[in-house]
């Protein structure tokens, strides 16, 4: 006897709503249970980690500091996701971007225009298009699989942004730390108010806004779903495969660009080994825990930039590893793939040789 997963004939609408709002409960009485092991009070933990970070104006701008570069990143792999291709370099993309971005700044530090600024926006978008169209040529030309190509990139991107700050771009009154000279003047983002809060907030709600009704009211958007949902669909359509793949690459890699460089222009201030906690890859669990839909990413991205912020609060009140909110992260992943899993399919006891039927 062994399990077998069978295709349901058809999915419930409701639990497909609600499956998030499920996986997110399971994930807090998951995380009561890891705070229960480490001999720490579950509700005072779990207050810590999502309450407090909402509590004061303080944190609500953090929030909103680390919720923009989730959803800019996020609603670009969602259009990704959703033409059926596994954009997994996010996070490749956004140091890419950072560094075409930053190339401004740190060659020619001495112009200071509005124009720097915009050049610099536009260099970051640029950058991470030009890394994000090497899986997507590998895939249209080779058949490459674009997981394993986009994933290993990450690795290059990073390598590449190590070496100029410890190397070319380090700045020569740091003090011999890898780090690039503070970005200063019209080198760094406006703020909103007194706050950090900067303009990458506001690219990344134009963002949600612009993709929303890109994909529920263009035919391109259209093309993109169908693509997606029936490749061969959409050949019959007229549709060009490699055209949706050219597009949908370059679309999420220019997205995780500009929130590279709004990164270093803002928060960061400058180019280091590490400028950004794994958002790249977090934004992959924002891209499902919305659904693919712009506007639901906009909600799942405020969900993880508040486990980003209660875990820094848990490190200092809790005197726990920074490593919990990437262990909230991931199964947070994984509780809603399984719940995703169970809308699409049903568990049956089958003998052992029998062929689970799956549908097409």
């Amino acid at each position: 006897m062994r399990l077998m997963l069978e295709r349901r004939p058809e999915q419930s609408r409701t639990m497909t709503v609600a499956s998030p709002l499920i996986a997110i409960a399971l994930t807090v009485v998951a995380g009561g249970i890891v705070f229960s092991a480490r001999g720490l009070d579950p509700f005072h933990s779990l207050f810590v980690y999502f309450v407090e970070p909402v509590m004061s104006v303080w944190s609500l701008e953090e929030l909103v500091v680390k919720t923009a570069p989730l959803v800019l990143i996020g609603v670009g792999l969602a259009v990704c996701f959703r033409a059926n291709l596994w954009n997994i370099g996010a996070e490749g993309q956004l140091v890419a971007g950072a560094l075409a971005g930053a190339a401004i700044p740190v060659l020619v530090p001495e112009w200071q225009s509005p124009m720097a600024l915009v050049l610099m926006l536009l260099f970051g978008v640029a950058g991470g298009m030009a890394w994000a169209a090497v899986p997507a040529f590998l895939r249209n030309r080779f058949g490459v699989n674009e997981i394993l190509t986009s994933l290993m990139l990450v690795y290059v991107a990073q390598y590449l942004l190590d070496w100029l700050v410890r190397g070319p771009w380090r700045d020569p009154h740091g003090f011999n730390f890898p780090e690039s000279a503070d970005l200063a003047g019209w080198h760094v983002l406006p703020t909103l108010g007194v706050g950090r809060v900067h303009l990458g907030a506001v690219f990344a709600v134009i963002a949600v806004v612009v993709l929303f009704v890109f994909m529920s009211r263009t035919l391109k958007g259209f093309e993109i779903r169908v693509s997606g949902e029936s490749p061969r669909a959409g050949g019959f359509g007229g549709f060009s495969r490699p055209r949706t793949v050219w597009f949908c690459f370059a679309l999420s890699g220019g997205l995780a660009g500009l929130a590279g460089i709004c990164e270093v222009a803002g928060p960061v201030g400058q180019l280091q080994p590490i400028i950004s906690p794994g958002y790249g890859f977090t934004a992959i669990i924002v891209a499902f825990l919305g659904r693919l839909n712009p506007i639901v990413v906009l909600l799942a991205g405020i969900v993880l930039g508040i486990s980003y912020l209660g875990g820094e609060a848990a490190q200092v009140e809790l005197r726990i590893s920074d490593k919990t909110a990437q262990v909230f992260q991931g199964t947070l992943l994984f509780l809603i793939l399984a719940c995703d899993t169970l809308i699409r399919y049903r568990i049956r006891v089958g003998r052992r040789g029998e062929a689970a039927s799956t549908g097409t």
